[in-house]
């Protein structure tokens, strides 16, 4: 079974890369926040365990606000008043997407409480040193970063910064906290430190873990929960994620690959959208045609899922396949453009996955598609070199059983009046394991089929590398029409879809 070994440190900045994502490159929000508590705990007599929880917990306080850009926008208002409701809610959502994982249990409870004012009136009915310390800290922290300015030299902010928090004191904020920051902020390495280029030198130097065996199981989790933040962007995608992780492992069981591979692409299939997190979600609810401006906005999403997978080492293959699932077979993919030969099976079989939940699910713009449609549609992007062939014959070999992944996360769905309003994760775990045991009774029912076939392939895979598809002759206008229409940008085109530059392609 495979164990990775990595730098929990390593691991928690990266996924705090991927919280900070923004439409115009990386935010460094969380990150700076970070920065400001590591300066702050110099002086409060932490364990060491404590400095690893403040710190973790500050570089993912805002995770619960990640699936929703305009609440990401309102709480980075440096102007917003800290007394209203809906500053709570993003702190909840994040405790209730860590509190299950063991190895964020301890952040889970300083998120939840990271907006609580210390003279009371939070939901949470606490108020002064019954708030937790490590909350209290992180909630100046972050009050801190978002009023410094961003423009003119950052010492320029120390007096005024200083005077917002005193103003603050015994009302929002621990007034023995304030005297540590302002006793801290007197030296100018505090606001230095925050333009560093290097914020994780300066991180790792404050809390050294060394590299931790991490099962398979404890990346699937941190994997769930960033499905469940790519999935709540939409209500028309609320379970794409999982839905592509599972189509994808069962066309990677037929496809020969081994059990340690097929975790790999349930993780795989499972962040396959993270770089989604910078589309802001009016594009991604769009019921009509996506303008040029924002097919390019939405065409990023890939290039940060990559960036972001790839900071950590044991997670190449993973970013791979991934973040190459709108690279095509012709080379005229993104964003990388690579073509054929370049293309690994497992990048193969995620493309395939992804295109076929996305025609098979229901999106602003149209309702889901017929199989016959499914069908023509994905044989034209074969014939047009698009596509493997060989994987889209896998899959409409087992069409049935493929589509099933799908209709029982839809099913969950509907069932619980859509997830995405209801930020309910405990139903994503429900539908996710109502899932798995009817996969796994198919697969049982079909398990000699698939071994066999896959003893077939595994020597055929050699490596993961692939014969080329043959070419076939040129698709109907129609059916190239229909797949450049329902396909999108899987084409790697921007073309207008009936000669106005305002009607465009729509993205998978």
């Amino acid at each position: 079974m495979t164990v990775f070994y990595i730098n929990p440190v390593n691991l928690i900045q990266t996924m705090t890369m991927a919280l900070d994502l923004a439409v115009d490159g990386v935010s460094l929000h969380q990150k700076r926040t970070a920065v400001i508590c590591s300066h702050l705990c110099e002086h409060l007599g932490l364990d060491i365990g404590e400095v690893h929880t403040l710190l973790s917990a500050a570089l993912m306080h805002d995770i619960g606000a990640a699936s929703n850009t305009e609440e990401r926008r309102k709480i980075a208002d440096p102007r917003l008043d800290m007394r209203r409701q809906e500053i709570f809610e993003h702190a909840e959502l994040g405790y209730n997407l860590l509190r299950d994982a063991d190895f964020f249990q301890n952040d889970a409870v300083a998120i939840r409480h990271h907006h609580d004012n210390w003279d009371g009136g939070n939901p949470s009915g606490l108020s002064g040193a019954n708030i937790p310390l490590l909350a209290r800290v992180i909630h100046l922290a972050d009050r801190v970063e978002l009023s410094i300015s961003k423009t003119g030299p950052m010492l320029h902010n120390c007096q005024r910064v200083q005077n917002y928090v005193r103003e603050r004191s015994g009302a929002n904020f621990d007034p023995g906290l304030v005297d540590v920051f302002l006793k801290a902020s007197a030296k100018e390495c505090f606001w230095l430190d925050l333009i560093s280029p290097d914020h994780a030198e300066i991180l790792t130097s404050k809390i050294s873990m060394g590299i931790t065996p991490f099962s398979i199981d404890d990346m699937l989790r941190v994997a769930e929960i960033f499905a469940t933040i790519i999935d709540r962007m939409s209500r028309f995608t609320a379970t794409h994620s999982r839905s592509v992780s599972g189509v994808a492992v069962f066309l990677a069981k037929w496809n020969g690959f081994s059990q340690n591979e097929i975790f790999m692409m349930r993780i795989a299939g499972l962040l396959h959208d993270l770089g989604k997190l910078a589309i802001p979600n009016f594009i991604l609810e769009k019921p009509g045609p996506l303008t040029v401006e924002e097919q390019l906005i939405v065409r990023q999403h890939t290039y940060f899922t990559y960036l972001t997978l790839s900071q950590i080492n044991q997670l190449q293959t993973v970013a791979e396949w991934a973040a190459w699932h709108h690279e095509t077979m012709d080379g005229n993919g993104y964003p990388f453009g690579l073509a054929e030969p370049s293309l690994s099976l497992g990048a193969r079989i995620m493309a395939v996955a992804d295109i076929f939940v996305a025609l098979d699910e229901n999106r602003p713009y149209r309702k889901k598609l017929p199989k016959e449609t499914i069908q023509r549609i994905m044989k034209g992007m074969v014939d047009n070199r698009k596509i493997s062939g060989r994987i889209v014959e896998s899959l409409f070999d087992n069409f049935s059983e493929a589509e099933l992944v799908v209709q029982t996360m839809e099913l969950w769905a509907m069932t619980n009046q859509v997830v995405y309003q209801d930020h309910d994760q405990t139903l994503f775990e429900r539908g996710l394991a109502a899932s798995a045991e009817k996969f796994q009774e198919t697969a049982g029912n079909h398990g000699g089929k698939a071994e066999a076939k896959a003893e077939e392939k595994a020597e055929e895979k050699a490596g993961e590398t692939v014969k080329a598809d043959g070419e076939t002759e040129e698709t109907s206008q129609e059916t190239a029409r229909a797949a450049g229409e329902e396909a999108g940008e899987t084409t790697g085109e921007i073309v207008p879809a009936d000669g106005t530059e305002e009607k465009k392609l729509k993205e998978i």
